[in-house]
């Protein structure tokens, strides 16, 4: 079965379609990109790459990555943001790679949930794309009330990656999160049908 990339934009809800997903095709396999974001600094090669290009500032004493610390450094400078992403990006990109090829079992769907799939030319990889949208005005309050941001820091977040207008025009599915959870299965349920009705060479 196919490789289909989930993304979109910071807190547009792609994880709880992730979560929809899981739950009409139990079967299905997943990868979770900010997961693996997440483990990949406790590596001892990653951490020393970390280290040299951000310092010890943004390691506590006990040796742990402050996350919130290095989130605002590379948000407010492109020149970190691009270092940090030029030490995980390939990486990450390496296991979801390895995991679609493990996976590609004839009864079973395989979906990579990848925030940053067009900026970093994943969907080539893919036979499918789907881009989780809401309005501007929705993804800003999501994200205010996850991470307990000022607004202003809300907006450089969301400016700092691709328009999700961009990622709109060049998926080939779109799902529509301003609404609750029911709405969101529904359109998971409508594209599962969809897709078991298809063919999968990529248009």
């Amino acid at each position: 079965m196919p490789a289909i990339g989930i993304t979109g934009g910071i807190s547009t809800g792609k994880s709880t379609f992730c979560d929809c997903l899981r739950e009409i095709i139990p079967a299905a396999k997943f990868f979770d990109a900010d997961v693996a974001a997440h483990a990949l600094p406790k590596l001892p090669e990653v951490k020393q790459e970390i280290l040299g290009q951000f310092g010890s500032e943004v390691f506590s004493p006990e040796g742990d990555l402050n996350r919130a610390k290095l989130r605002a450094m590379v948000f407010a400078d492109a020149t970190k943001r691009r270092s940090l992403e030029q030490i995980l990006h390939p990486r990450i990109r390496r296991q979801w790679m390895a995991q679609a090829e493990r996976h590609r079992n004839p009864s079973d769907f395989f979906f990579a949930d990848i925030p940053l799939l067009y900026e970093t030319g994943g969907e080539t990889l893919c036979e499918r794309v789907v881009v989780v949208a809401c309005s501007h005005k929705v993804q800003l309050e999501r994200l205010v009330k996850r991470i307990s941001l000022k607004g202003s820091e809300a907006e450089q977040m969301i400016n700092s990656q691709m328009p999700l207008e961009e990622k709109i025009k060049r998926a080939e599915h779109v799902v529509w999160n301003n609404g609750d959870r029911a709405t969101l299965m529904e359109q998971a349920k409508s594209l599962l049908v969809l897709w078991q009705g298809q063919s999968w060479k990529k248009s």
